[in-house]
């Protein structure tokens, strides 16, 4: 018999387009659910009485060190996602499992390890990504506390991966929600109710990881999942886990490029405007973070269905599915552009009640989401190489973006430009019309050799 990637869909014949309504509805609501997960604490921190604005920019200079934490979870998971589906499509469960046990030791031998770095050296990583002797206190208390429960992020993002890759798109999105109302529920309660502060939304952060971590780990070894968790395979073979980690870079380097990208913006915006242009900072990727992860939730629907049929080698599948997903992703894009220029103080509103944070963030907010219309693009083509398995110019891509185009800007743009916190905000949007015109050249010409290579497999697999 056909193995099927779950019993919600049929990856290989059922239409594309309820295939995508199916599995990104969840997935979208996922990642909004995970974007108020992280914007939460920002929001209830915010406006802490007399401390809120000093606070809110503490815990935003340890955005970058969570980014790499989560970025070694990419690595493994949706490095290994992609792979065991187009296993799955080649009807080899085995080495799918292979691959899901692999990944899942991987990313318990990277958490113990970051853990560890991260509690070593906080402090000084804190001050190196925008901390002043205002704000590091602050910084230091929600650091601490976040650093204890990195085995959960790891499990917790790295094994989604491989729950939405089989097609289990109503779990994979209870796994974001039941962390993300647990952590909304405790917030206030910690944070105001028990008086903690800082710390209280820490501690609310770890606790729901802690519950999302544990329902993604039971579904995978115990659960209806169609590739378990099995002891034999929960162990590191390099010829298995290189090739996921390969596949991971790209997704790996946006994650941890992130942590560069926010040192750069901080340490530049801290010189030119002081801490209150780091706080605006903070509250304008909180913004971007909302805006781009549904986009990612369309693609995360879409990669089982373009990884699937690629392995099956149902080059018209693959491409319909490519188109839906790419028309989706720009149009959500546009939409969320619209109105940011529209109306930056709402959003800017659900961060801060400072007066002079607010005006500053409002003004810039335009500023740097003025192209990210065109994100949608971006992403929908990225994320299709990853579900094709080409780990290279995945990779380019991710780097291209951050660390050849947008962090040079970031230092030579002041040079040329009196007002130089508007050069440094105006360094996003000129990147991002780089990056996506040379995402859609490069596209354009591998997805043309992508659809001959699986006609030319599909033919001899007819001559066989």
């Amino acid at each position: 018999m056909k193995l099927k990637m779950s019993k919600e869909v049929d990856l290989g014949k059922e239409s594309i387009g309820k295939l995508l309504f199916v599995l990104a509805i969840p997935a979208i609501t996922s990642q909004i659910v995970n974007a108020l997960y992280n914007m939460v604490d920002r929001m209830y921190i915010g406006h802490i009485d007399q401390v809120g604005s000093s606070a809110l920019t503490g815990v935003g200079v340890c955005f970058p060190i969570i980014m790499v934490i989560s970025a070694f979870a990419c690595l493994m998971g949706i490095g290994g996602a992609p792979r065991a589906s187009i296993c799955m499509g080649k009807q080899d469960k085995k080495m799918a499992e292979k691959i899901l046990g692999n990944c899942f030791a991987a990313l318990i031998l990277s958490a113990i390890v970051l853990t560890g770095i991260v509690l070593i050296f906080k402090e000084p990583l804190l001050y190196l990504f925008g901390a002043s002797d205002t704000t590091i206190v602050y910084a230091n208390q929600y650091m601490t506390i976040y650093a204890c429960g990195t085995i959960f992020v790891q499990v917790t993002l790295g094994l989604n991966a491989f729950i939405s890759a089989q097609g289990f798109s109503k779990i994979s999105m209870m796994t974001v929600v039941i962390g993300a109302l647990t952590n909304i529920a405790l917030d206030p309660i910690l944070i105001y109710g028990f008086q903690m502060g800082v710390q209280g939304a820490a501690f609310a952060t770890l606790i729901s990881q802690g519950i999302s971590a544990l329902w993604a780990f039971h579904f995978l070894y115990k659960g209806n999942s169609i590739l378990h968790l099995k002891k034999e395979n929960i162990r590191i073979e390099p010829k298995i886990l290189l090739p996921c980690i390969a596949l991971g870079v790209g997704p790996f380097a946006m994650q941890a490029t992130e942590s560069v990208l926010v040192l750069c913006f901080n340490s530049s915006l801290l010189k030119y405007g002081g801490d209150m242009a780091v706080g605006a900072m903070t509250i304008l990727s909180s913004v971007m973070q909302f805006v781009m992860l549904p986009m990612s939730g369309i693609t995360q629907g879409g990669q089982p269905i373009i990884s699937y049929n690629y392995g099956a080698c149902q080059a018209k599948r693959v491409k319909k599915a490519f188109m839906l997903q790419t028309i989706c992703c720009f149009s959500y894009a546009f939409v969320m552009w619209l109105l940011v220029m529209l109306m930056p103080s709402a959003f800017v509103k659900l961060f801060t009640n400072n007066m002079e944070l607010l005006e500053i963030s409002v003004w810039a907010l335009r500023i740097y989401l003025a192209a990210v219309f065109m994100m949608g693009l971006q992403i929908s083509c990225q994320q299709s190489f990853i579900a094709f398995g080409n780990a290279k110019i995945s990779a380019f891509l991710a780097i291209f973006r951050k660390i050849i185009v947008l962090i040079p800007l970031i230092y030579i743009l002041p040079q040329f430009m009196d007002n130089k916190v508007q050069a440094v905000f105006m360094s996003e949007p000129i990147a991002d019309v780089i990056a996506v015109s040379t995402t859609l050249i490069l596209f354009y010409f591998e997805f043309k050799k992508i659809m001959e290579k699986m006609e030319s497999n599909k033919n001899a697999q007819r001559l066989a």
